[in-house]
């Protein structure tokens, strides 16, 4: 199933806790206003229920039961509860404060080691600095394009090539996409990734496309190809020479 980030007020989402893309209930955070009352002996008895009265040790002072005052809501906190393991998160100004977890997805595991802490970087500060994680997803598109062959010193004359090698217009756009995004994060121009959590984090999914697309599918079928009996590969290897 495709991974859903924790966002405000959302319905479903990939719970932080477990993991699991569950139905999330929310709740208002509420706080009570408690006063503690000091006092000598039977001086307190009168304001305290004959159940709550704690009885002075040789006649000296004592702390009353507390007593609630007031009750009123915490403007700007929120609370999301899943549905699948009960456990809660807490929400300040519209972000998650707890648990303190990177909302990226995982990435994909055929994504190469040389470009995981670029990754695992831009994961940690997604929430903090969304501009922040968009330049450290572009680095590693860039290291990308050196993994698939390219230069890898210029962005968009690597994507270009690429293109003229014969991938798809899927992973050409989607390259294109983190290009043009992550330098806007670095040079600000018409997209505001302060303002657009959302794009930050697409980054990330476009980034897992890539990799399954230009990665693992060809893994996968290059696997299943020398699954095949050794005479086999070796009569379609003479059929390809005489083509």
């Amino acid at each position: 199933m495709q991974y859903v980030a924790p966002h405000l007020c959302g319905v479903s989402f990939n719970c932080p806790h477990c993991g699991a893309f569950a139905h999330q209930t929310w709740c208002n955070v509420f706080a009570n206003e408690i006063q503690d009352r000091v006092g000598y002996g039977d001086s307190v008895r009168s304001e305290t229920s004959a159940d709550n009265y704690v009885e002075p040790q040789g006649g000296g002072i004592f702390v009353s039961p507390y007593r609630m005052i007031a009750e009123f809501q915490l403007e700007g906190l929120a609370s999301s509860t899943c549905t699948s393991c009960g456990r809660v998160a807490l929400w300040i100004a519209g972000r998650m404060a707890f648990p303190r977890k990177n909302l990226a997805p995982e990435p994909n595991p055929d994504l190469p080691d040389e470009i995981r802490a670029e990754y695992d970087e831009a994961a940690s500060i997604l929430d903090l600095s969304p501009r922040g994680a968009a330049a450290l997803i572009r680095l590693a598109i860039q290291k990308l394009c050196k993994h698939l062959g390219q230069p890898g010193k210029d962005i968009n004359r690597d994507i270009a090539a690429l293109v003229k090698g014969g991938i798809s217009r899927q992973v050409q756009m989607a390259l294109d996409a983190i290009r043009v995004i992550g330098n806007e994060s670095v040079h600000p121009g018409e997209i505001d990734l302060n303002e657009s959590r959302e794009t930050a984090l697409m980054l990330f999914k476009l980034l897992n496309l890539i990799v399954e697309k230009t990665i693992s599918e060809q893994k996968m079928v290059q696997d299943l190809y020398e699954s095949l009996p050794e005479s086999k590969r070796q009569g379609i290897e003479k059929r390809d020479a005489a083509s």
